[in-house]
């Protein structure tokens, strides 16, 4: 991904996912990375929670889990991340931990949530997902997306 930092690019050739923020005015810019899709996937949604809420030791108190319609990468993006949004606003609740996996024309996604009142809120509240500059699709050291959301 344009952008990587020396520590990033070595990572990402050994296979490393992984995801960060970056500046952008008034929203939030995430960029996530994986050796697979669902890997890439499962990283921009853990990114977007870390951009406004440290979950690091908070232990999850349900599973939830959730199959999205096989549709173009894009589309999974942001409904996932419109996912995370809504348990947010609706339950009061983030996820600590996402898993996805493809099965049967679906992406599968475990959603390891905690309760929000239990999770240091760091930033502003992601509010929606953002058709601008979206994209997500592979890349020489496997599949990477970057998507902006907003607060």
């Amino acid at each position: 991904m344009v952008g990587d930092t020396g520590d990033d690019l070595r990572a990402r050739r050994q296979g490393a996912s992984g995801h960060r923020g970056v500046p952008h005015t008034a929203d939030m810019r995430i960029e996530a990375w994986g050796a697979t899709r669902e890997d890439c996937l499962a990283e921009a949604a853990l990114g977007m929670v870390e951009c406004f809420a440290d979950v690091s030791g908070v232990r999850a108190t349900t599973m939830e889990r959730l199959r999205l319609t096989e549709r173009p990468d894009e589309y999974l993006l942001a409904a996932l991340l419109e996912e995370v949004i809504f348990r947010l606003e609706v339950q009061s609740r983030v996820p600590v931990d996402v898993e996805t996996y493809s099965s049967h024309a679906c992406l599968e996604v475990r959603l390891a949530l905690a309760e929000l009142a239990d999770v240091e809120i760091t930033g502003a509240a992601p509010k929606g997902v953002t058709w601008h500059e979206l994209r997500i699709g592979p890349d020489p050291y496997g599949w990477s997306c970057a998507v902006t959301i907003d607060a």
